[in-house]
């Protein structure tokens, strides 16, 4: 999913920041002095793994945070919501490390950087280990938002060297392999101003995500995708052979997979040139990704239809996590809209609640199911950047309750989490 670019203008919002950090957290501050140690993440046939121990994830989107780190006036919401995720037991962000000519454009032309803008996302990598969250990184949007592919098009094409206009000329075009190839080099290897750590080095990260949503609707065969994810996922392990590398799969079955006729939503989701078994069975790629939109998938489906066809969704990736691909599967985004007919908070709790729950079941069996990553959480004031789907989630008390209890029961399973021990143990300890 993806909000549209927002321009936010400082007086909104500003004080709600600041009050939001005064009242919700009082004396619990981390500085830089107080960083806890960070290891690696590793994978273990389809289980994370930190120090040894098996890792579950209950994170969250929040795109927007480099964005709103270039500017002084709102950089402050970058740690007030990594600290309230802190706060919540959350253990990995998922964020975008891209913005291709857009407004607070990060790469301004190929090859050409805005250094403010990498500055935004050293800082935002060095909020995160200073709160002790994990980043999970994605390179470029399938989507208009943020440039994305259609950017990468457009450059090419400007240059004269482009062989198509077709958006889709992104995924073959030699042309534009290069200039992304370029972009990923940049970012894998910058060397952060603020911690002077070289991405590629840094822990903090939890990984890379090579596109947020890839489809290729060009060739429902999966070919070209399947040959670009190929050759990309190769070239990003030669850069990088620490950090795990995931695909930003939305994990719809292909036109070859039996599931398509018995998961898939509809006859549609086998046609978008992406196929979530296939893809992800490159052997560099170290973890499958899925993600959870049943009411935009379907329309006039009841409530507890939706809910059911939730479950069986997860189950059958994680059954696949197990068996098929011997990987863990994380259900990078996971939302609920609010534009729903009769939509009630309720309802978002409840669907939230299945998640959690099916997620839950996979840890205590030591299934493939690696982790859920709620689409999106925003801090009071961001209006611009919220879609049907975002949430504050400290307005909400039932919300917030659901959230840390989440965070909680994996903590118990996995025995802590390394960089929040001292969190985990007062946040559950309150719980029980």
């Amino acid at each position: 999913m993806m909000s549209g670019n927002g321009l936010f203008y400082p007086i909104i919002g500003f004080a709600s920041v600041f009050a939001f950090i005064y009242m919700s957290f009082g004396d619990w501050k981390i500085s830089s002095s107080e960083e806890t140690r960070m290891s690696f993440v590793l994978r273990n046939g389809s289980q994370f793994m930190v120090d040894g121990k098996a890792f579950y994830i209950n994170g969250w989107n929040s795109y927007w945070l480099m964005d709103q780190a270039v500017e002084e006036y709102s950089k402050p919401r970058v740690r007030a919501m990594l600290q309230a995720g802190a706060k919540m037991g959350l253990t990995v962000c998922r964020t975008w490390a891209f913005n291709d000519g857009a407004y607070h454009a990060l790469q301004i032309s190929p090859g050409r950087f805005d250094e403010r803008a990498f500055k935004a996302l050293d800082h935002v990598i060095a909020e995160a280990r200073k709160q002790g969250i994990r980043l999970l990184l994605s390179l470029v949007n399938n989507l208009q938002a943020y440039g994305g592919k259609t950017q990468y098009v457009n450059w090419a094409w400007q240059e004269g060297i482009g062989l198509s206009s077709s958006n889709d000329s992104f995924f073959f075009d030699p042309s534009i392999r290069i200039y992304f190839k370029n972009y990923i080099k940049a970012v894998l290897t910058r060397k952060n101003t603020i911690t002077g750590i070289e991405y590629r080095e840094d822990p903090t990260i939890f990984g890379w995500e090579l596109m947020n949503e890839p489809r290729c609707m060009s060739d429902a065969s999966g070919d070209t995708l399947q040959d670009w994810l190929e050759e990309m996922s190769a070239y990003v392990k030669s850069v990088d052979k620490k950090h795990l590398l995931t695909i930003g799969l939305e994990g719809f079955y292909g036109p070859n997979s039996p599931k398509r006729l018995t998961v898939n939503p509809a006859e549609w989701a086998a046609t978008l040139g992406a196929d979530f078994i296939r893809n992800s069975k490159i052997s560099s790629i170290d973890f499958a990704s899925a993600h959870i939109y049943p009411d935009h998938w379907f329309h006039g489906q009841e409530f507890e239809a939706e809910l059911k066809y939730v479950s069986k969704w997860m189950l059958s990736h994680i059954e696949d996590g197990d068996k098929e691909l011997n990987k863990p599967i994380m259900f990078t985004e996971f939302g609920f809209s609010n534009e729903n007919k009769n939509f009630h908070p309720d309802k978002r709790d409840r669907f939230f609640k299945t998640v959690f729950d099916v997620m839950y079941q996979s840890a205590r069996k030591n299934g493939a199911g690696g982790g859920s990553f709620v689409w999106q959480f925003l801090v009071g004031g961001m209006e611009e950047y919220n879609d049907d789907f975002g949430i504050v989630p400290w307005e909400r008390p039932a919300t917030y309750k659901l959230i840390t209890e989440q965070s909680c029961r994996l903590a118990t399973i996995q025995g802590g989490v390394v960089q929040q021990k001292a969190n985990f143990k007062d946040l559950c300890s309150r719980r029980r």
